[in-house]
């Protein structure tokens, strides 16, 4: 046991492998057979979506209401464990958690037919994509800002690459900025993204 937990991604695997081993368990208790057929691959690559989603949203939220609020209690001498580990790691795990939230999004909404509903926000259908078509704007827009406006400015900030010193501050206040709007979108995305398949919309 101690293998598995005492290494991440041992820890990982084993998590989804524990959730295919009590699928299996309970589709057989329930007598309904296994059941792999191609709904069963939507509500996967669905359930990878939001998985995505709780990784990139979940770093978004620590960024916005715990490492940013808190770097002015740190002292300096401790500033570069975060700027020179932390942030470097959580903005990567950041960057491509929204990268797999897009790309899982957007192949579910092709593979359940809605797609381009959704992205004309509704136009082609008499509106009933629109709730989805509006989280999933806010979805893109974010995920925009992440790859060519956080990113971009902390990899300067954090001295990833070569800047000036007036260069690095200027770029963290522009992440920061970039990051907030983020939360604030990440606000009505989560409210219209849920809204549609669980009765906001009904």
């Amino acid at each position: 046991m101690g293998a598995i937990l005492t290494n991440l991604r041992n820890t990982v695997a084993a998590g989804f492998v524990l959730t295919l081993i009590i699928y299996i368990l309970v589709r057989l208790f329930l007598g309904t057979g296994i059941g792999l057929d191609s709904a069963w691959w939507a509500f996967c690559l669905r359930w990878l979506h939001v998985i995505s989603g709780i990784m990139w949203i979940g770093l978004l939220w620590y960024f916005n209401f715990v490492q940013i609020p808190n770097m002015g209690k740190i002292p300096d001498e401790q500033k570069p464990a975060i700027g020179k580990v932390i942030a470097p790691a959580a903005l990567w795990w950041f960057r491509w958690g929204s990268m797999a939230t897009i790309v899982t999004g957007l192949i579910l909404a092709w593979m359940n037919g809605y797609l381009w509903d959704a992205l004309s926000v509704g136009l082609t259908d008499n509106g009933s994509s629109t709730p989805i078509g509006i989280g999933m704007w806010l979805g893109i827009i974010m995920w925009i800002n992440v790859w060519f406006g956080v990113w971009p400015n902390q990899r300067r900030a954090l001295g990833i690459v070569d800047a000036s010193s007036e260069e690095k501050a200027a770029s963290a206040k522009t992440a920061m900025l970039f990051s907030r709007v983020n939360t604030l979108l990440s606000i009505p995305m989560l409210f219209f993204m849920v809204g549609m398949s669980h009765g906001g919309f009904a």
